[in-house]
């Protein structure tokens, strides 16, 4: 075997020979020949076979990745008519060529040429600088908004008529771009029509490049989008501090302390009272220390429970009025300074249903987060029914002043009273249940009142009315 020898700090590689060994034994003459040899040929092939190997492999590679990137440009340019054209050109010229018809290999010239006079339509769709802006951002449900859209050609050439599109969520609104030389622009009108609640993305735009008949197109999309949240309708409700609940400083407890604002009685001195509390006018009739007594206050608390379940609701235009009815009552609560807690169904998957218990905060801090929040509450077909939201909401947070909890027409006064008892017997439960078809009323059931509305501004005048009473 061949082996490399190092002279002078160089490797040398000494290459495979063949060796002879003569041998002779006693006087017969007979001579052992031992030949040892390594094929350098042999070598020489198996390492060019390996390269060949490798070579293929790159190459087989490349060639799927190109035809990869093919097909997909292909399914992302052209058309049904092109497709229609493609088979209509290769099917009559080869049958043109193979029998000598000489219809056929019109029709595949024909359709050829309409194919090459397609590509020029192509290009250019890169060329263009696209700017989207909107007048504002956040609209009430019901409302359209407008906005512009300037388009310049940044290219180094004329780029040809061509199209805009711009997806407004599920919609689309297109614009048309005329020929535009290098470095002129067009600025175009945006007006996106009245939007349901909910959060809306409007782009990205997209360029759009195609021929007049169809069979080519290209498309270009831009990285501008907008999320336009839509907000649920409101009104204008009384303060929440009068009528249905008296507790602007706070809720009286049962629990007694030796300093608040609510006073309950007097009791006579015990060691480790402070002497800031001594009444004094009760220690000279008695004779002995008397301290003040006070029911310790608690710092007023709100809770609104919008149910989401789809079982709950006649239809969603039932279900958006709840949530109206559950933002304004949120809203007249962040005026008022309370600390509100709004909560609502969260999506659970069908397989851990029964399970989990999950529900939804929504952010309370201050009017504008607060709308955001509703802007993306859904109606939900697997989630828990509100019974389950309030036990969770009840606890979940500190104890309550008063609690709203806002229902479809399909939740029957039983099981809204099931609800009301998830919370402490000390809280106020008001019952809001959401009926379209159902006259305004206000009835008091269990413990709790329940106020039923088929319009937002139902809402308003029961609540003055409660407030009046």
């Amino acid at each position: 075997m061949s082996s490399p020898e190092r002279r002078g700090g160089s490797t040398a590689t000494v290459e495979p020979r063949i060796t002879r060994t003569v041998q002779a034994t006693g006087t017969t003459g007979r001579t052992h020949v031992t030949a040892t040899a390594t094929s350098v040929g042999e070598s020489r092939r198996g390492r060019a076979f390996v390269r060949a190997a490798v070579w293929w492999t790159r190459v087989w590679r490349a060639a799927g990745s190109g035809i990869t990137t093919a097909a997909q440009w292909a399914a992302q340019t052209i058309r049904p008519a092109g497709a229609l054209v493609a088979i209509a050109a290769t099917a009559g010229l080869v049958l043109g060529v193979v029998f000598g018809w000489v219809e056929f290999m019109v029709a595949g010239a024909a359709s050829v040429v309409l194919l090459v006079a397609a590509v020029p339509f192509l290009f250019g769709a890169r060329a263009y600088d696209v700017d989207l802006t909107l007048t504002h951002e956040r609209i009430v449900a019901g409302e359209g908004v407008t906005g512009r859209i300037h388009v310049r050609n940044d290219g180094h050439r004329t780029a040809l008529p061509g199209r805009i599109d711009i997806p407004v969520g599920a919609g689309l609104v297109e614009f048309g771009v005329p020929l535009l030389r290098p470095g002129h622009a067009v600025e175009q009108p945006l007006d996106i029509p009245a939007l349901a609640r909910g959060i809306v993305t409007v782009g990205p735009a997209t360029t759009v490049r195609s021929d007049p008949i169809g069979m080519l197109r290209r498309e270009h999309s831009f990285h501008d989008v907008h999320e336009l949240y839509v907000h649920p309708r409101t009104v204008s409700l009384p303060s929440t501090s009068a009528g249905l609940i008296r507790d602007l400083e706070g809720a009286p407890t049962r629990r007694l302390v030796d300093a608040d604002m609510s006073f309950h009685a007097i009791r006579e001195y015990a060691p480790g009272d402070s002497r800031r509390q001594i009444h004094w006018r009760s220690t000279a009739k008695t004779g002995r220390l008397m301290v003040r007594q006070y029911e310790e206050s608690r710092r007023s608390r709100m809770a609104v429970v919008l149910a989401a379940w789809e079982a709950e609701f006649a239809d969603p235009d039932e279900f958006e009025l709840a949530v109206s009815c559950a933002a304004s009552l949120g809203l007249r609560a962040v005026h008022d300074a309370r600390d509100v807690q709004i909560v609502t169904g969260s999506e659970i998957p069908r397989v851990v249903r029964g399970r989990l218990r999950a529900i939804r905060h929504i952010p309370s801090a201050a009017p504008r987060p607060m709308l955001d929040g509703f802007s993306g509450v859904d109606l939900l077909e697997s989630t828990m029914p509100v019974g389950e939201v309030c036990r969770l909401a009840a606890e979940s947070g500190e104890r309550l002043s008063i609690a709203f909890v806002v229902v479809g027409s399909r939740v029957p006064l039983t099981r809204l009273q099931q609800a009301a008892l998830a919370f402490p017997a000390d809280t106020a439960v008001v019952g809001v249940i959401c009926d379209e078809r159902a006259h305004p009323r206000m009835q008091p059931v269990s413990g709790m009142t329940v106020l039923t509305v088929g319009t937002l501004e139902d809402l308003s005048g029961l609540l003055l009315r409660g407030a009046a009473s």
